[in-house]
């Protein structure tokens, strides 16, 4: 069996993954709260632990991993959202209003990521539906003497656990220095977070045994991995932006409900994206969704490719010119693999290796330059697809739908990459060889140059002239030379 070795945030050093139960490999990754479009950072996350869901998959068998990912569908901005909408004069109670805004929220994200490839988790709880057994752990909380009740808040004592911060590296008081922290007359240490706030009549609420209210965000993420995963399971995920205070508290509240449990025992971190070499940011213009980029015409499966060039632990910046370098591989690769069955090809023992090796998805990326430099087409397409690449389902971009165009008149025959054989391609391609003939360099040089500029590529041979598409490929400027 592969070895897959991973860098665990809580030990600060890779290690050999060990499942506790090879039976069931258990992973929990923090997802989104549902208020709005997903940004491009958002998606991060998202293809890392897909790809190590599939590596997962692949070494101990689908039936053998459950991968959880939550939706926090109550929190603060979901009623903001919703407050906003209502002000505005949408119809609906707010209750209403927050229930269309989630599952609108809900339905958008999946969309976006299906269309980078990513494959859904075995379990997508919603916080919502464990309301209950986010009180139950609450009341347990205070029972230990780890939380406690005033003015209708529920609230976690961080100098009861007695390893809080191990997972940041910082001392309680190094955090009270350095972190600006909320002080309300309701704690009794700067450090102490929410479990469970009051809700007035104009916010959403359930009862509980402090009055009506809501959790808290940290008690949500422990509440759904116990009751989904137990109280011991193997991976926690999540962006490097989690780790304080989020995962931090998580640990805290976990180990405190359940001390005999182990809680998370391996914890991954990928870190955050930039944009062209600037940190994402609405006021420098550079902030954009997934849904942005899919617009403004890039496949998910180029989008998806450019993040695996960076390893998940490093900062990853986006950029027009790797999303072009993307396109342009990809095409060349579905141009060869379109024809060939999946089954002809073994998955790459380099490609494995290297995603075993704590995901190191630039590694793997090169393995499959390597295959295709040595023509391994079957291979190639069986290894991509251990990352999410050449998937027929995401490859549809690569073959332009032009046929039909004009009446018929323009069609590709066969694999995106074969040639353009009727008109008007196979027109220009003849107009094109008889200005070579009678050496008309100009015409020839001049009529070529326009075929590019469509987008299209033009090989001469000694026998014939070939109109190939290229990934941007516009048929109707190829169309308007005749």
């Amino acid at each position: 069996m592969v070895t897959i070795r991973l860098h665990n945030s809580a030990t600060r050093k890779k290690e050999e993954f060990i499942p506790l139960d090879p039976s069931i490999v258990r992973m929990y990754v923090c997802g989104p709260t549902v208020y709005d479009r997903a940004h491009i950072g958002n998606a991060r996350p998202v293809i890392v632990f897909d790809v190590l869901y599939r590596l997962l998959c692949h070494v101990y068998g689908a039936e053998h991993v459950t991968y959880v990912r939550n939706f926090t569908d109550v929190d603060d901005k979901i009623n903001a959202e919703a407050l906003r909408r209502q002000a505005a004069g949408a119809p609906g109670t707010l209750e209403d209003l927050i229930r269309e805004r989630t599952e609108e929220t809900i339905r958008w994200y999946h969309e976006d990521m299906d269309a980078l490839g990513a494959l859904r988790p075995n379990v997508e709880p919603r916080a919502t539906e464990f309301i209950g057994a986010m009180i139950a752990m609450i009341e347990g909380l205070i029972a230990s003497g780890h939380a406690y009740a005033k003015d209708g808040h529920v609230l976690f004592r961080v100098r009861s656990y007695q390893n809080y911060g191990a997972l940041s590296g910082r001392s309680v008081d190094d955090m009270i220095a350095g972190a600006r922290v909320e002080v309300a007359p309701f704690k009794e240490d700067p450090m102490d977070f929410v479990l469970w706030k009051p809700s007035d009549d104009s916010l959403p609420g359930w009862d509980s045994p402090w009055g009506r209210g809501r959790p808290g965000w940290h008690i949500e993420c422990s509440a759904m991995s116990y009751e989904l995963l137990g109280e011991s399971f193997d991976i926690h995920g999540g962006g490097i932006d989690l780790q304080f205070p989020h995962h931090e508290n998580e640990i805290a509240q976990s180990a405190c409900a359940h001390p005999h449990g182990k809680f998370a025992r391996y914890w991954l971190h990928n870190e955050m994206l930039q944009v062209e070499g600037k940190k994402m940011s609405k006021s420098l213009g550079n902030f954009f969704t997934v849904r942005d980029l899919l617009d403004q015409g890039w496949p998910g499966e180029v989008i998806r490719f450019v993040y695996l060039q960076t390893h998940y632990s490093k900062p990853m910046d986006w950029t027009e010119e790797k999303a072009k370098a993307a396109k342009a591989t990809l095409f060349k690769w579905w141009g060869e693999v379109r024809s060939i069955d999946v089954a002809d090809g073994t998955v790459s023992a380099a490609v494995t290796e290297a995603l075993a090796d704590d995901i190191n998805t630039a590694g793997a990326i090169a393995a499959l330059h390597a295959l295709a430099k040595q023509g391994r087409w079957a291979d190639l397409k069986a290894s991509a697809q251990l990352l999410g690449l050449l998937d027929e389902r995401m490859g549809g971009w690569a073959l332009p739908a032009i046929t039909g165009v004009a009446a018929g008149t323009l069609e590709f025959s066969g694999e995106a990459t074969a040639a353009v054989r009727d008109t008007p391609a196979s027109i220009l391609g003849s107009r094109l060889a008889e200005f070579r003939a009678r050496k008309d360099w100009s015409s020839a040089d001049a009529l070529k140059a326009a075929i590019i500029d469509s987008g299209a590529q033009v090989h001469i041979s000694k026998t014939d002239v070939q109109i190939i598409p290229g990934p941007d490929f516009d048929p109707a400027k190829l169309e308007a030379l005749l």
